[in-house]
């Protein structure tokens, strides 16, 4: 109804955050002139709004939050050497989240992982399943699913009962809450759209003719607070290597 309504506007370009708003909002404007943007679309190939090649299927491009699945596990490995097996909690209805888990379980044997997956459909199947899953694994890693986002505290708590940690894939997961994350800064990620967005608001270029972008980089966030909950041992060299370090869990 919201997408219809700015279509029903004629607004000048509709932006989309995450993959479900911005399918929505292409939907909504796809028989009209109107320029659709999006941001933190894991997988836009996936979404069906770039074609296979990564080029626009349309008057639609925008940018990739794609998260950075090698250098996650490397640094789970590293922080945790003896574990074996990585739980995820994704939804099943959510493309991103589907291209996410098959491209863990591809890297996964490469460090010697097993990944223990968990499918919901909404948010009140995550408590059970969080708790089920928990039991089964050495460790969550938590995605940029949107449905599990919201209820992340709910997550954590699960893990906390197991006394297992909790990795987050952005520096926003941190601070609330998981130990680590070599993740993206969706700061960045926004600045990176804004300047999408305005070179198709100025004129210089249409969204047609844009392939999508990734977000460049990754950093590693870290949270002491949690580190000491949990009784997890961090060594002073990763502490000192991280991007940024967090001393409290910061939950609103």
């Amino acid at each position: 109804q919201i997408a219809s309504s700015f279509v029903s506007d004629k607004v000048d370009l509709i932006c989309g955050i995450a993959t479900p708003s911005a399918q929505t909002a292409y939907n909504a404007a796809m028989d009209t002139d109107i320029s659709v943007i999006y941001t933190a679309v894991t997988d836009p190939k996936a979404a069906e709004l770039a074609d296979d090649k990564g080029n626009p299927v349309g008057e639609v491009t925008g940018t990739s939050d794609k998260l950075p699945i090698e250098a996650q596990l490397k640094m789970i490995r590293d922080l945790m050497p003896d574990a074996k097996k990585i739980g995820i909690l994704y939804t099943t209805s959510e493309a991103n989240s589907v291209s996410t888990i098959k491209e863990y379980k591809e890297l996964a044997e490469n460090y010697d992982f097993e990944i223990v997956d968990s499918g919901i459909n909404t948010v009140a199947d995550v408590e059970m399943a969080a708790k089920d899953l928990a039991s089964k694994v050495d460790c969550i890693s938590n995605l940029t699913d949107n449905t599990v986002v919201s209820a992340l505290q709910t997550v954590i708590a699960a893990a906390d009962e197991k006394n297992i940690p909790v990795f987050g894939s952005e520096i926003e997961q941190v601070k609330i809450g998981c130990l680590a994350s070599m993740g993206i800064d969706y700061i960045a990620l926004g600045k990176q759209t804004g300047e999408m967005a305005a070179k198709i608001l100025k004129g210089e270029s249409k969204a047609e003719e844009m392939p999508y972008e990734v977000c460049s980089g990754a950093s590693f966030y870290v949270n002491t607070a949690v580190a000491d909950k949990l009784n997890f041992e961090l060594d002073q060299a990763t502490v000192d290597g991280a991007a940024e370090v967090f001393d409290e869990i910061t939950v609103e």
